[in-house]
């Protein structure tokens, strides 16, 4: 497992470097306007180094049956095709404009194959479990298409996006290795795999980034970290977990498209009114905001989730419990609101 890990980190590494070679030879370079967090034209797309590196390994895995996918046949399919639409599409997207409607068809296609591949989680419950039945399926697709889009929203200040991936992979790992009973040992080996091709390009995006990883990358990020969700939790692992683990992300970008509905702006446009991006700018670096948001994850939510996945019938109050100051923090703030307040 340790060699396949190395591996892939360097052959992402590698890959990302190559990929900012091409960006910045086709000219796939974001430029700074008024809505950007950034100063200085960088290029874009190096997130498909980890889209690749695992793609690739998932595919060679199956095709000589090296892991345990072939008793798993859903999850192949779930992943590999869904993540190949995201990636596509948003690759695509990269290189010109995509009109939303066909952003949102792919990423509603790619939702519903992966409820309907794996299936839907029961939700623990104080006591019971709730089974959702028929309604799961545009809840479910409504969770899975916010999440994917919730990272290309996010991935606004270097390091940001990567880091979050990381640490909510990282930790529903650890979670699943240490404080679960079940075994989860097949989706813990992918979710390394995703780690470590994604510690490969952060060390590219770390601030001051030198590419940045582009709608392919970001949207594939949100959509895997959903599918193990529902891997794991149709495994006996409580979604709770990964409810709390993603309440950051989660939490910034609901409450700013919801600030910006409630004020009649075009919440569907480009801004830079996230808190986080107004923190960066509020103080003169992405270094600080980006590890302020990691200590919070590991301080924060991390026992949080922890406790979720330790006593499943808590996992209600766990994530109310961790959401609540978040929430109520980005409502006394700046999120959505185009001026930090003094």
């Amino acid at each position: 497992m340790i060699t396949s890990i190395l591996l892939i980190f360097l052959a992402s590494l590698g890959l990302t470097g190559a990929l900012r070679h091409y960006a910045l030879k086709r000219g796939v370079v974001d430029t700074p306007n008024e809505r950007s967090s950034h100063t200085t034209p960088t290029p874009r797309g190096g997130g498909l180094s980890f889209v690749i590196t695992f793609l690739a390994a998932f595919g060679f895995a199956l095709f000589f049956n090296i892991s345990d996918l072939t008793s798993q046949p859903g999850a192949f399919w779930a992943i590999f095709c869904g993540g190949l639409l995201v990636a596509g599409i948003g690759f695509w997207d990269d290189h010109t404009h995509i009109p939303a409607r066909w952003r949102f068809l792919v990423h509603s296609i790619a939702a519903l194959a992966g409820l309907l591949l794996f299936g839907l989680p029961d939700i623990p419950l104080p006591g019971s479990t709730i089974d959702l039945g028929i309604i799961g399926y545009p809840l479910g697709i409504i969770a899975l298409v916010w999440l994917l889009n919730l990272f290309n929203f996010m991935d606004g200040i270097d390091g940001i996006a990567g880091s979050e991936a990381l640490f909510v992979g990282i930790g529903a790992m650890l979670i699943m290795q240490f404080a679960s009973a079940g075994d989860y040992a097949t989706p813990i080996f992918w979710l390394s795999i995703l780690m470590a091709g994604i510690a490969g390009f952060l060390v590219w995006n770390w601030p001051p980034a030198k590419v940045f990883m582009g709608d392919a990358g970001s949207g594939f990020l949100g959509l895997m970290l959903g599918m193990f969700a529902l891997w794991s939790a149709n495994l006996g692992f409580s979604i709770w977990v990964w409810v709390i683990l993603l309440a950051l992300f989660v939490t910034d970008a609901t409450v700013t498209l919801l600030r910006r509905m409630l004020n009649g702006e075009r919440w569907f446009e480009a801004h830079c009114s996230h808190l986080y991006q107004q923190l960066s700018r509020k103080w003169g670096s992405h270094r600080p905001v980006t590890m302020a948001l990691l200590a919070i994850n590991v301080a924060w939510l991390f026992p949080w989730a922890w406790l979720a996945a330790t006593k499943p019938a808590a996992g209600l109050f766990a994530a109310l419990a961790a959401y609540l100051p978040l929430v109520l923090l980005a409502i006394k703030s700046s999120a959505g609101k185009s001026e930090l307040p003094e």
